[in-house]
């Protein structure tokens, strides 16, 4: 039987295919682009929701892919094995539900309608199913909000440290490909929905100060006080919804999910390997 995974390349997926390769059993990962084929792992072009090529006899479907094109994708595909299905969502379908911005408010609701979407899906083919909805991702040097500020860091030396004190939790992809693993072979986490971050919550304020240690390269430090955040929320359309959330609380409960699937993400430790892309 095989393993089917969407989103191979991705942050996740780069740690997540090595694991189930050594698994002994196949693995195809469907890519928009070419891939060499590696151990353990067959690569064949496709994309969500259209154009996903023929695969027989799926035991099991990963996917870190668009939850909304999966899920569509999943509602017309034929699956005579009744697949256990595993999908990344994501915390913003709650921390932007009541958002000022209303794209944030509508990308909430399109991830939530995605997930019931989902599990519609899943339910038609028989097949048990379990979302992990993350919080902030960093690790393979490929995610859209650490990683460019580190990146910009570096190349002008100078680093922004913002006055904020709202929490956060950044969970690293590697941990989350091992939440994944655990899912597929944990019965008890079918149909649920389960927040994970990482082991450590901290203010903003220190997440950033961090980052900015763990750059092979010295930067100067720019303070950056609240009433200048404040103005630029008001004065920056693209910047008000991200600023809005600078004082709020952006955590998860890992109760739950340590408990059914046994993982226990690490703290935020961040070094100079983290801000480098994985694919080069």
């Amino acid at each position: 039987m095989t393993v089917l995974v969407f989103g191979g390349s991705s942050q996740i997926g780069q740690y997540l295919l090595p694991l189930l390769a050594a698994r002994d059993e196949p693995v195809v990962a469907v890519s928009r682009t070419s891939h060499a084929a590696t151990d353990g792992v067959t690569w064949l072009s496709g994309q969500l929701p259209d154009a996903v090529p023929k695969v027989d006899d799926v035991s099991a479907i990963v996917s870190f892919g668009p939850l909304n094109w999966f899920a569509k994708w999943l509602s017309t595909a034929t699956l005579p094995h009744a697949p256990r299905v595993i999908a990344v969502s994501s915390m913003s379908a709650e921390s932007k539900r009541v958002s000022e911005v209303s794209v944030e408010r509508d990308l909430s609701q399109l991830i939530r309608d995605s997930e019931t979407a989902l599990a519609e899906a899943c339910a038609r083919h028989g097949s048990a199913w379990t979302v992990l909805r993350p919080t902030l991702i960093y690790g393979a040097g490929m995610d859209k909000s650490l990683t460019p500020i580190a990146q910009r860091a570096m190349r002008l030396k100078v680093f922004p440290l913002p006055a904020a004190s709202g929490m956060r939790q950044p969970v690293h992809a590697q941990d989350l490909a091992h939440a994944a693993l655990a899912a597929l072979d944990k019965p008890a986490s079918a149909g649920k929905i389960l927040a994970i971050g990482g082991g450590e919550q901290l203010t903003v304020g220190e997440l950033f100060a961090r980052v900015r240690h763990s750059l092979p390269v010295d930067t100067l430090p720019l303070p950056l006080p609240a009433w200048l955040l404040g103005l630029a929320r008001r004065s920056i359309a693209g910047l008000r919804g991200p600023l809005s959330r600078l004082e709020a609380d952006l955590v998860a409960d890992n109760t739950e999910m340590t408990r059914l699937l046994g993982v226990q993400p690490r703290p935020f430790r961040p070094d100079a390997d983290c801000w480098r892309c994985r694919l080069g």
